[in-house]
């Protein structure tokens, strides 16, 4: 890639200390970078980060080393609300961080909270994890008043939706009313092998479509785990990024890391470094699928160049 470019996830998560129930199950920190998750002990976090805070200094050094320019910060439900903390990190850090806010969409009044989340904290983006939302209308009349807010706003919206057609029409909706509103559609569409792989699946071929809209791109955050039965280099993930290029082209996809959950299993720099490294996709792909698309969607601006830095080992 061009030494210019710079690279930009478009997928992250930020939090202090997991302290949630999901389900009537508890999300709880314990040590050595572990959780009690849904009733099972899982590493949530690389061993190393033995205090269970998943910090924008330990990312920074991560994105450092990588040489990330910024990253877009997204909330999840399965993590507790971080709005206090992403706001904080935003104002300490504005050239490498865009931050979302997140209200508790389960509960009847999250308009009032989306508004307080706009108008006194100042977030640029509002997430929804969609997909633990079953059941619930993304075009109620609550939401759809939160849509109209945040497009007279100018504030984008971070959405995730279910692995099968139940939130498509609804999105298509929300979109067809609301075309100035700016829609990230995060987990690249879910496109989740091997029983069927995602370009032969209508599903996702369904979300990925949505992209067609001027205002609204897929980003690819947790593709390394969608695909880790798979693992390193990920062929099948390629493919799926050429496939969804034909579909709607590739300026309308983008790269995300889904971390930290995603770098318990490999480093950071390999979440994108099998895109960098194939022979599939032109320097031109490259370039705006792992920055230049991000960079224009969210309006970035003084973003840092990162040199590289030689590891000891080499």
């Amino acid at each position: 890639m061009n030494e210019q470019t710079n690279i930009i996830d478009a997928h992250s998560h930020l939090w202090l200390r997991q302290d949630t129930n999901w389900n009537g199950k508890p999300i709880r920190t314990t040590e050595n970078g572990r959780s009690i998750f849904l009733g099972e002990e899982v590493q949530m976090l690389p061993p190393f980060m033995i205090d269970g805070k998943n910090t924008a200094e330990v990312f920074l050094s991560n994105m450092n080393y990588a040489q990330v320019s910024a990253a877009i910060v997204v909330q999840e439900f399965i993590d507790g609300l971080q709005n206090d903390y992403l706001a904080e990190v935003q104002q300490q850090y504005p050239n490498r961080f865009l931050t979302c806010g997140m209200a508790n969409y389960l509960q009847p009044g999250f308009y009032e909270q989306v508004s307080q989340l706009i108008n006194t904290y100042h977030f640029r983006g509002i997430a929804i994890p969609a997909h633990r939302l079953l059941g619930q209308s993304l075009t109620g009349k609550e939401m759809m008043r939160m849509f109209r807010l945040m497009e007279e706003k100018n504030v984008f919206l971070s959405i995730t939706l279910a692995d099968n057609l139940s939130q498509i029409a609804e999105l298509a909706e929300v979109i067809q009313e609301y075309p100035q509103l700016k829609i990230a559609i995060g987990h690249f569409g879910m496109a989740n092998p091997p029983v069927t792989p995602p370009w032969e699946d209508n599903r996702w071929r369904e979300q990925v479509l949505l992209a067609r809209n001027e205002n609204v791109r897929i980003e690819s955050g947790g593709i390394t785990w969608l695909y880790h039965s798979e693992f390193y280099p990920y062929p099948s993930a390629i493919r799926a990024i050429r496939e969804a290029a034909e579909l709607v082209g590739m300026d309308r996809l983008m790269w995300g890391s889904d971390y930290p959950r995603t770098i318990t299993a490999i480093t950071y720099r390999m979440s994108y470094d099998f895109i960098l490294k194939s022979q599939e996709l032109s320097e031109t792909d490259k370039q705006l699928f792992l920055g230049e698309n991000a960079r224009q969607f969210y309006g970035l601006k003084d973003l840092v160049s990162l040199p590289y830095i030689k590891n000891m080992s080499e």
